[in-house]
């Protein structure tokens, strides 16, 4: 008999104690399977076959080897740990327990134990054995714990962040309160479903920082990347109001690839399509809106845009710029618009109304004072014009240069216009009526939406056009009349370049950017 078993001992030693140990747990499962224990432990199904035969020839009364299962179970037990290999471990966690708070990694925990014991475990032995004797309640005692005092405030604040719906913070709660009992860190890691090191980290950070640490932090944006963004969206304006053919596309209208391969060619730095479809969403364009209003097909746009830009740069205080438009004609009539109503109650205006008459309203905004200029005309021809220009020189005779910038209409670039303008600008002319030099600074054809006055008609079409419903033609200018004077006053007051307060919930800032787009077809 002892000769059986010794030849079961010697053969069965080719299974490795972890393999045997796997069979073993196996082995006790209810639902034990040759063929998957034969691939879930690593060796043939005939290895295993052999062990169980070599056992149950060692009793030759019974053959059945579910019989004796408790006797073959003693004899795994025997086999895997000969000398009681937990036991050993043990021991040598024992002797090492004064280092964890010192060493608190398993390899640094390693390290140390070959550097005192001379026949060590290999890395991966320790590490096996050192999770074993962390999840047994007989060993886990062993382990020190870096005990945490609380105050009375701490504990309240943990534990209404423990009853918290926010599981961040139900997670930081149960690390600080568990800790604080003496728990180890692996079963505070296992109960929250976070590594251990996550457990440490918020551990060092309450010790040096208290809850004020672990409190979520807001996300704080730097300051330079906000800028790039308002750059990056700045440019593509820029782009939207040049037509693709600029830049060698040969389409109508912009694509988001477009787009992007334009914006890295132009400005040497990559954006992608989604990035793009992003920042033109939060500017408030669609690209269905976007190829109405936002393109110029000026092949002369970027030249007028950079005179204008200059002109602007340099501009004195013995210099005026004015930008220059006509309201409407629009009729005197009930108008729609917006309205704070009650729940469940409507405004309506009827589709058909009879006209109480028609205005067109011609004005001119000065850029460095923001003040409006304006008069009520019949029609929309040079002869207005010239009325124009004879107002701001009367008006502003006391300055060197005037600029009038203004769309491309036919009127605005009349022979009658350019004749008038060369008269006004002689020398003998000017001696006399001692009036400024008037230069023109034409915008770009179709390209309404760098005309900063346009700005200011959506602020005035909202406050006092839309919902309105004026008696007589009078009471319409008596209400524009008062809202430009207002207007003047405030700015007059609060001196201000164009631009830096929007007037009357104006469209946009009211001062001359080629990434502006001041004007929407459906406010007028």
């Amino acid at each position: 008999m002892s000769r059986i078993i010794n030849s079961i001992i010697m053969k069965a030693s080719r299974l490795s104690d972890t393999q045997l140990k796997k069979l073993h747990k196996l082995y006790v499962s209810e639902k034990f399977n040759i063929t998957q224990a034969a691939k879930d432990i690593g060796v043939a199904r005939n290895t295993l076959k052999r062990h169980i035969r070599l056992w149950c020839a060692a009793d030759n009364t019974n053959k059945n080897r579910f019989c004796e299962r408790n006797e073959f179970l003693k004899f795994l037990k025997n086999k895997i740990e000969p000398g009681n290999a937990d036991v050993m471990f043990g021991r040598i966690m024992a002797g090492l327990v004064d280092k964890m708070e010192k060493l608190p990694s398993v390899k640094q925990l390693w390290i140390y134990h070959c550097e005192v014991t001379p026949n060590a475990y290999s890395y991966s032995q320790f590490a096996y054995h050192y999770a074993d004797w962390l999840k047994s309640p007989a060993k886990i005692t062993h382990y020190k714990i870096n005990m945490m005092s609380l105050s009375v405030t701490d504990t309240q604040i943990l534990n209404t962040w423990r009853r918290s719906n926010d599981r961040r913070k139900w997670e930081k709660a149960v690390v600080v309160l568990d800790t604080a009992q003496g728990h180890p860190i692996i079963q505070i890691a296992g109960k929250i479903e976070r590594s251990p090191e996550c457990v440490r980290h918020w551990i060092n950070i309450f010790k040096k920082k208290g809850l004020v640490g672990l409190e979520p932090q807001k996300r704080q944006t730097d300051d330079s990347v906000i800028q790039q963004i308002k750059i990056k969206k700045e440019n593509l304006i820029r782009l939207l109001h040049e037509a693709p053919q600029l830049h060698g596309f040969n389409r109508t209208s912009w694509r988001l690839k477009d787009l992007s391969t334009a914006y890295y060619k132009h400005y040497g730095a990559s954006v992608s399509m989604a990035m793009i479809s992003m920042y033109i969403r939060q500017e408030g364009y669609v690209f269905r809106k976007a190829r109405k209003v936002l393109t110029s097909p000026d092949p002369e746009f970027r030249e007028k845009l950079a005179h204008i830009q200059t002109i602007l740069q340099n501009l004195t205080a013995e210099e005026k710029f004015f930008s220059i438009d006509e309201y409407g004609p629009f009729s005197i009539k009930m108008k729609g618009g917006r309205a704070l109503v009650k729940h469940g109650e409507f405004k309506t205006y009827p589709q058909h109304q009879q006209s109480k008459g028609c205005l067109i309203c011609t004005a001119a905004l000065e850029l460095s004072t923001n003040q409006m200029t304006h008069f009520y005309s019949r029609k929309k021809d040079t002869a207005e014009m010239i009325k124009m220009i004879e107002v701001l020189c009367g008006r502003y005779n006391d300055q060197d240069k005037l600029y009038l910038s203004w769309d491309a209409a036919i009127w605005h670039a009349s022979k009658k216009l350019n004749a008038y303008l060369d008269e006004i600008n002689a020398m003998n002319y000017r001696a006399e009526h001692h009036t400024p030099v008037v230069e023109l600074a034409p915008l770009p054809a179709s390209a309404q939406f760098l005309n900063v006055i346009e700005s200011v008609f959506s602020g005035l079409a909202k406050s006092v056009i839309h919902h309105s419903d004026y008696a007589s033609v009078g009471h319409c200018q008596a209400a524009i009349d008062r809202y430009f004077y207002e207007r003047n006053q405030h700015f007059a007051l609060h001196p201000k370049k164009a631009g830096k307060k929007i007037w009357g919930k104006e469209r946009t800032v009211a001062e001359f950017r080629d990434s502006n787009n001041c004007k929407d077809p459906a406010w007028r």
